[in-house]
């Protein structure tokens, strides 16, 4: 395997849930240190995917690899490589957040684990909560120590299952910061959504899959190019509900 090779290898992947064909051929190449967003409209087989990838689900047919590791051949390889945080948060709230992840290391066997923990706290800027329950923390601070659990162990691959769902837009603007610093540290993330914009603030490419394949995969600039260049006008912008938001609350960190 040569530093180059991708992280992630999809060829020809299918599956199906009885008469229900969900991957009907599913191509996909995510290179290292990136952010791959895999979009989607529910049913589509985002998660499928994943969940195929992280050695949950078998696929009927095709080749998949992550981090060089057959995913069919070779799952506990996989396993050891990969993190997965899915839509609902794994963190638990009678725990600190530096006991979940003290938790989360002696159960992979890191050494040293108060040290991991200290170091991922500061990390995504949770020191000062990190001796709170985290039945005390807001939504977002409560997504990133998710994500800071799935870096424990320091995995290649990362996979992101919506992880913004149902976050007000406060939180996720954190938790996309905390994606961003995954792929500056050089881990790779492939990370589903139906969230045009979190696609467009944060994937290096954008793959779309509908109807059990891949439709388009390239960057964003290069899906631009796919349709006919808009016609210039000049309007007055008006804020989004969203900038509005951000302004009144200051967008402040609610630790």
């Amino acid at each position: 395997m040569t530093a180059r090779a991708p992280a992630i290898e999809v060829r020809d992947l299918r599956h199906s849930y009885g008469d229900l064909a969900v991957l009907k051929g599913v191509d996909l190449e995510v290179p290292r240190g990136r952010i791959v967003a895999l979009l989607g409209s529910n049913g589509a087989g985002k998660t499928t995917l994943v969940r195929i990838l992280s050695t949950l689900l078998r696929a009927d047919a095709g080749v998949a690899t992550v981090d060089g590791h057959d995913v069919a051949a070779s799952p506990a390889e996989v396993r050891a490589a990969i993190s997965l945080t899915g839509q609902l948060s794994a963190v638990d709230d009678i725990l600190t957040g530096r006991e979940n992840l003290v938790l989360v290391a002696r159960l992979r066997r890191v050494p040293g684990p108060g040290g991991v923990a200290d170091a991922l706290l500061a990390r995504f800027g949770l020191a000062e909560a990190g001796a709170r329950r985290v039945g005390t923390y807001s939504g977002g601070m409560r997504r990133r120590l998710d994500i800071a659990m799935s870096l424990v162990g320091e995995p290649s691959v990362v996979f992101l299952d919506e992880p913004t769902t149902g976050l007000d837009p406060e939180a996720r603007r954190e938790a996309w910061a905390a994606v961003r610093a995954l792929a500056d540290g050089g881990t790779t993330v492939l990370l589903t959504t139906q969230t045009l914009d979190e696609a467009e603030r944060l994937a290096d490419r954008i793959a779309i899959l509908h109807e059990g394949r891949i439709i388009v995969d390239g960057t964003l600039d290069e899906l631009r190019a796919l349709i006919p260049a808009p016609t210039v006008e000049y309007v007055e912008r008006q804020p989004t509900l969203e900038e509005v938001f951000l302004a009144v609350v200051g967008g402040k960190d609610r630790s």
